[in-house]
C-alpha cells in the first residue's frame, strides 16, 4: 500500500477507523469522507504519516455526496481504492433531505452516488479497488421495488437488511459495469462487531441500551476491519470482482442477493434518484 491513495467514509470510528490506521501504517495516504469534525480531526491526528486528508459531508444527501465526489476527484488525481463504509440505523422511520427513508440514503444511496463520482479516478489507477461493507442482515431482506422507502411496511430490520441488501446487488452490477476497466468491485460482511454503530441521536434509549450490549458481546473492530483491509490490500483479491466475502473468504450470499436483473434493476432505479437531485 505504499504511497497508495485510499478515500473511505466512515473511516472516523470503529472497524473504519481501525481499516485507515492499518491501512496507513502500511503506507497508504487515507483520504476521510466524514460528517463529524470532531472525531474525522481526532482521526487525523491518529494517523501514521504525512499528507492524509479529510472532506466533510451529509453522506445522507445526495447533493452533498455529489459536491463531496467533486472535490475528491478534483483534489486526487488517482485513488487505489474508495472503502464504501459508513452506515446508519433508525429505530423510527425517518426521510431525509431528499425524501428518501434515511437508512436506504445513508446505507445505500451515499455508496451508489459517491463511487459513480470518484468511477474516472478509480478508472485511471491500473488496479483500483472499491470496497464496500455489507452484512449478513441481508439474509432477512425482501426487497420490494413498489416500496423501497418502506411507507407501507417499515421496521428497523427491514431497513437495515435491504440497505445490505442493496450494498450486495450495488456492487455485483457495479463489477458487471466495470467489465475488464482494470477496477476491481466487492463487499464483505464484517461479523458481529461491537461498535459505536448505531449510537446516534435519533436512536431511543432501548436502541442505545441494545447497542451497548452488542459492544459487549460482539467481536472487536480491529477483528471486524480484517477483511476491509484483506480487500483493500491483498494481492490474493487482485483479480477478484463482484463477490461477498467473510473472515477474508468468499462467501454466498443469498440466492435473492445474486440476481443479476435485481441488481440491474436496482442500479437503474438508484441511477434515476440520483438524477432527480
Amino acid at each position: 500500500m505504499q504511497g497508495k491513495t485510499v478515500v473511505i467514509t466512515g473511516g472516523t470510528s470503529g472497524i473504519g477507523e481501525v481499516a485507515a490506521l492499518r491501512l496507513a501504517e502500511m503506507g497508504a495516504r487515507i483520504v476521510l469522507i466524514a460528517r463529524d469534525k470532531v472525531r474525522a480531526n481526532a482521526t487525523l491526528v491518529k494517523l501514521p504519516g504525512e499528507r492524509h486528508s479529510v472532506h466533510f459531508a451529509d453522506l445522507s444527501s445526495i447533493a452533498e455526496m455529489k459536491r463531496v465526489a467533486a472535490e475528491v476527484a478534483a483534489a486526487e488525481p488517482k485513488i487505489d481504492v474508495l472503502i464504501n463504509n459508513a452506515g446508519a440505523v433508525f429505530l423510527s422511520r425517518r426521510t431525509s433531505v431528499d425524501g428518501l427513508e434515511m437508512t436506504f440514503a445513508t446505507n445505500h444511496m451515499a455508496y451508489f452516488v459517491i463511487t459513480n463520482g470518484l468511477l474516472d479516478r478509480l478508472k485511471a489507477t491500473p488496479g483500483a479497488r472499491i470496497v464496500s461493507t455489507a452484512s449478513d442482515a441481508h439474509k432477512a431482506a425482501k426487497l420490494d421495488f413498489d416500496d423501497l422507502q418502506l411507507e407501507k411496511s417499515y421496521s428497523v430490520a427491514r431497513a437495515y437488511g435491504n440497505s445490505k441488501f442493496c450494498n450486495i446487488l450495488f456492487t455485483r452490477e457495479l463489477a458487471r459495469r466495470l467489465g475488464d476497466a482494470g477496477v476491481t468491485a466487492n463487499s464483505l460482511h464484517p461479523g458481529f462487531v461491537g461498535t459505536r454503530f448505531g449510537l446516534n441521536n435519533a436512536n431511543n434509549v432501548f436502541m442505545r441500551g441494545l447497542q451497548r450490549a452488542i459492544m459487549m458481546f460482539g467481536i472487536t473492530p480491529e477483528q471486524g476491519a480484517k477483511t476491509i483491509i484483506h480487500l483493500a490490500s491483498s494481492p490474493e483479491v487482485a483479480t477478484i470482482s463482484g463477490e461477498y466475502f467473510y473472515k477474508c473468504k468468499l462467501e454466498e450470499p443469498t440466492l435473492a442477493a445474486q440476481d443479476d436483473a435485481a441488481a440491474q434493476r436496482l442500479w437503474e432505479v438508484s441511477e434515476k434518484i440520483a438524477a432527480a437531485h
